[in-house]
């Protein structure tokens, strides 16, 4: 967590809020559902009443935020807790930061686009993708050749058909094509169900652009109230830059977005948190 400290801090002095940052197991030593699991252990302690109360946090403004693979987790827990008896209408609200957000269809056209970058390029991607679920190599090498979704997934190819979800001028003149079921044994949880109000943060020049757009039309879709933030000149991981010795002013400006949001959304005559 030594990378996010210094906006984690940040984030609690600008929001006088208590910031729980969660240093999750990490793959290929610790591979699909470690990171997962690390996580939602940790915000269920932390959403007991009585955990809330030693910090005294106002229920009614929590918020979980992700960056890049944070926002995969962020996606997939904020699902799972509201779907969670116990946990459900807890969070009231999630951040999204140029999330990483299916793994099912590895030919959108921001991964033709940005193939070789910046930042975060088509083969490392897929490599880190793969390593999180198996150190197999026949997995990294079939999405490459997007021909990794085992028989019987047809059914998810729907969810990120991105002729249906992208808007028109992020399609260009790229074609549609399904992806080719392969023979691989391997199974991908799916992210969409009943989520609470979303913030998006986008950038123009990324790999994993079209999987936030594909997300906000869908959450859109099914009613979810949705702010998308789209930088126009934004690069993927650019909110790492927000410390010395290197400062982008992308990375602070993208910083000040989404605290303003929690901010308008949240903290409204109290504490965020």
């Amino acid at each position: 967590m030594a990378g996010y400290d210094d906006i984690n801090r940040w984030t609690a002095n600008k929001l006088d809020a208590v910031i729980v940052g969660i240093d999750y197991r990490l793959a290929p030593q610790y591979q699909f559902p470690a990171a997962l699991e690390d996580c939602v252990l940790v915000i269920k302690f932390f959403l007991q009443d009585k955990v809330l109360a030693e910090y005294g946090i106002d229920q009614t403004r929590i918020c979980i935020v992700g960056e890049s693979s944070g926002g995969t987790l962020t996606a997939l827990v904020t699902q799972l807790l509201q779907n969670d008896p116990e946990f459900k209408d807890r969070i009231k609200a999630q951040v999204l930061i140029y999330p990483v957000l299916q793994s099912v269809d590895t030919f959108l056209p921001s991964h033709r686009e940005y193939e070789h970058g910046p930042i975060l390029f088509r083969k490392m991607a897929i490599k880190l993708a793969s390593l999180y679920v198996s150190e197999d190599t026949a997995l990294f090498q079939a999405a490459l050749r997007n021909e990794h979704m085992p028989e019987g997934s047809r059914h998810l190819f729907k969810l990120v058909n991105w002729s249906d979800f992208l808007p028109e001028k992020y399609k260009k003149n790229h074609v549609y094509t399904e992806p080719i079921l392969g023979n691989l044994n391997v199974s991908y949880p799916a992210l969409l169900q009943n989520l609470p109000l979303t913030y998006i943060l986008t950038c123009e020049h990324d790999f994993i652009r079209d999987d936030g757009l594909i997300y906000v039309t869908r959450l859109r879709n099914v009613g979810v109230r949705v702010t998308h933030d789209h930088i126009e000149e934004g690069i993927h991981g650019a909110l790492a830059f927000t410390r010395a010795p290197v400062f982008l002013h992308l990375g602070l400006r993208m910083r000040d977005n989404y605290v303003s949001w929690l901010e308008e959304n949240l903290y409204i005559n109290g504490t965020c948190h």
